[in-house]
């Protein structure tokens, strides 16, 4: 008696339905539409959608303007969607949520000049896409082999900062392997574990059948990645593995003597080929004369996966168990629930561990539920935004002033989550000048107001300001500064601007400046000489025009005068190695110290009569000079190389040249 069992993880995985549902959702919209590659791996699929208008292009280029463009489940690099964007046709992003995220980490990695290694098949789409979406360094390794070879070419100054993921449909066994290999070397790698936990269980399901089988098949498309690795684990336990794409394969020799036969199926295969496929091999069997035994029913296994039952119902569940992809949860019910981590929060840059703990309950909505697999997939973010459009209704009119966390940021502005509602922020409202970089309020905290809440059937929006707070606290600065400033007081401020004869600074509500003169004691042809835009700097207001409201600052400090600094540590006497900076036809001009040159008179040069400096000096030599004279009302110099020489004669004051500038 033979007897057939179905993998339960055998099928659509989260990622390809929702792409597949997304085509479907725009085919009931009657909308016209093209997917940019296959939508998923599956061909008999592609065909499918094809005879219902859905065709597949090679390029963007193919598309008409009016076309909605759909990018497919494994996504793609960065530019195709700019190009697309630049295009003009609409966009629909189908990549899977599990995809990119691997694109918000290594995105991320290039931003803090990390060395990104993927752990994936550098000509798959999937992992193509990665790279598309790496600003820095990357590499690519199929194995451990490939790992080792390429771990050597890693540059020196980028091994403490490795970053490492995977592509979703890794083989969970070689990466395992692969992560020995790699913590030998590099301790310090950051490893983002990415392999899509469906993949883990469907790679463990096969593992596991496969190996109390004597026959395996494995449904699924050849250019499948999955497919092809779940027909390899298969192939590790069982010798008679065969793989097939549609039922049309099948074939009486195939199960002769076979008495356990396992079936599983890629992520890209439909339920109904996998269907087609059981009720052949049923035919097979039972027109052989043998006995066929299903450990399951098909019929009901198979029915259309992911079904809209008790959709919009709210559930309390119990968190019992974390991982980084999903949340289970225990909802009292015969089916697993389950989180995706894109449904736990609106804060992307959270980790699901940050939002939930184990032993939590938390009120759920019921979005689907898969009776084949038994599971339903549920959302906590929505229950939160739910509540948190209540709340939001009374906060347009009273101006409150809100809190919230900076998630994104997005074409026009960026968005702002508060409790649990995602609140858009125009990049007109965004910051208090419109030359500053959205990018840098990413992952903050900011303080907005509401100004706009409706919501009209489906379609909710929230406007929120973060400007007016920033515009109001500026006025306040400004009141309290102007009550409190007087010439001479200290402030510390930050330099927004900067222009040929001095530089603005910030000082909290008001603007002063420092000219270009009071920034530095020696002289500069620009103010960025000394100060850059965004500097802390110390300074004190000099003037005041109460009329204008215009402040004078001052800048450079007493005490790094050249003068007094000479006063102090250069007294007459003094020997010094003196820079020859310019010749006269009456001496030599050196420096002494930065900001005071020193005139050595042409009688002072040498021992002897010479008829010009430059009979005994150069421009850039250094000398040893001694100090004859100073005059501080005068601001001179005067400098004697003659009076370190041998034999020099001692020279008296009245003989002595006189000062020069």
């Amino acid at each position: 008696m033979a007897t057939i069992k179905l993998a339960k993880t055998a099928g659509f995985c989260y990622g390809v339905n929702r792409a597949v549902d997304m085509i479907y959702g725009l085919l009931d919209e009657k909308k016209k539409a093209v997917t940019l590659g296959p939508i998923i791996h599956n061909m008999e699929m592609v065909r499918e959608l094809k005879e219902k208008g859905i065709r597949p292009l090679d390029s963007i280029e193919e598309a008409d303007l009016s076309e909605i463009i759909v990018i497919r489940s494994h996504g793609v690099p960065k530019q195709v969607i700019d190009d697309i964007n630049q295009k003009g046709n609409p966009l629909l992003d189908a990549t899977c949520p599990f995809v990119a995220k691997i694109h918000r980490i290594v995105r991320k990695a290039g931003l803090e000049n990390k060395f990104v290694l993927i752990a994936g098949d550098s000509g798959h789409p999937e992992v193509q896409g990665i790279m598309g979406h790496c600003t820095g360094e990357c590499m690519t390794f199929k194995n451990r082999e490939e790992l080792s070879e390429i771990m050597g070419k890693i540059p020196q100054e980028k091994q403490n900062s490795l970053i490492l993921v995977a592509q979703t449909t890794f083989d969970t066994q070689e990466w395992k392997k692969c992560l020995k290999i790699l913590k030998k070397v590099y301790t310090n790698a950051e490893i983002f574990d990415t392999i899509c936990n469906a993949t883990s269980e469907r790679q463990k399901e096969a593992d596991e059948l496969s190996s109390k089988s004597d026959y395996m098949v494995v449904i699924g498309d050849r250019h499948s990645s999955n497919t092809k690795k779940l027909f390899d684990i298969c192939l590790r336990n069982c010798e008679k593995t065969v793989l097939i794409e549609t039922a049309a394969e099948l074939n009486r020799d195939m199960f002769s003597k076979a008495e356990h036969i396992g079936v599983t199926a890629g992520a890209s295969t439909p339920d109904r080929i996998i269907k087609e496929v059981l009720d052949i091999m049923s035919d097979i069997i039972n027109k052989s004369g043998e006995t066929m035994e299903t450990e399951e029913n098909f019929e009901a296994m198979l029915e259309e996966s992911l079904k809209n039952l008790n959709t919009n119902e709210r559930v309390m569940g119990t968190v019992i168990r974390i991982t980084p992809s999903e949340v289970y949860v225990d909802v009292g019910r015969k089916q697993a629930g389950y989180i995706p981590v894109d449904e736990l929060s609106n804060d992307p840059t959270k980790k699901p561990e940050d939002v939930v703990k184990v032993g939590d309950e938390v009120e759920l909505l019921i979005m689907k539920t898969n009776d084949q697999e038994g599971t339903i997939m549920l959302s906590k973010r929505r229950v939160d935004a739910q509540k948190g459009w209540e709340e939001l209704e009374g906060l347009v009119e009273s101006k409150e002033v809100l809190k919230g966390v900076v998630s994104e940021v997005v074409n026009g502005g960026v968005i702002v989550v508060y409790n649990g509602v995602r609140i858009f922020i125009p990049a007109s409202q965004a910051t208090a000048s419109r030359d500053e970089s959205l990018d840098d309020l990413l992952k903050k905290e900011v303080e907005f107001r509401l100004i706009e809440v409706s919501q009209k059937g489906r379609r909710r929006r929230a406007v929120g300001s973060i400007r007016s707070v920033l515009r109001d606290k500026r006025a306040e600065q400004k009141e309290a500064f102007w009550k409190e400033a007087e010439v001479g007081k200290t402030y510390t401020g930050v330099v927004k601007s900067l222009t040929n004869y001095g530089a603005f600074v910030d000082l909290g509500g008001v603007f002063g400046m420092i000219h270009i003169s009071e920034l530095s004691w020696n002289r500069i042809k620009h103010p960025s000489e000394v100060v850059n835009v965004g500097d802390t700097v110390e300074v004190y207001i000099k003037d005041i025009n109460t009329e204008t409201n215009k402040i004078s600052l001052g800048f450079k400090k007493a005490e790094d005068n050249p003068w007094e600094i000479l006063k102090n540590n250069y007294p007459v006497g003094t020997v010094v190695d003196a820079k020859i900076v310019g010749m006269t036809s009456f001496g030599a001009f050196a420096n002494i110290i930065d900001g005071i040159d020193g005139l050595i008179h042409i009688s002072q040069i040498a021992n002897k009569r010479i008829e010009k400096p430059q009979d005994e000096l150069k421009i850039g030599e250094v000398v040893k000079a001694k100090i004859t004279a100073i005059d501080f009302d005068k601001k001179r110099v005067s400098l004697s190389i003659k009076e370190l020489l041998p034999d020099a004669p001692v020279i008296s004051e009245e003989e002595a040249p006189a000062d020069a500038e």
